[in-house]
């Protein structure tokens, strides 16, 4: 099972420029709530910014990542 740095890093890595903060929200290693901020977001609404970040782990969440609770949003 990933750890929450990993998804960390694994999104920070695939959205450049972003920032995410991650933890695991119920300590069993599979659910994870996020926060991202990234400039990819510019100018998309909410789903097609979630689906960017999705995209990163794919088959992955529902999975390994049994849940991934995301906030997003374009630097200010």
């Amino acid at each position: 099972m990933p750890s929450a740095e990993e998804l960390k890093a694994r999104i920070e890595s695939a959205l450049p420029g972003s920032t995410a903060e991650v933890e695991d929200w119920t300590g069993g290693g599979d659910h994870f709530r996020a926060t991202v901020v990234a400039p990819q977001f510019a100018g998309l609404g909410r789903i097609a910014q979630h689906r960017l970040v999705y995209d990163v782990f794919g088959a992955e969440v529902g999975g390994p990542i049994h849940a991934l609770s995301l906030k997003t949003r374009p630097p200010e």
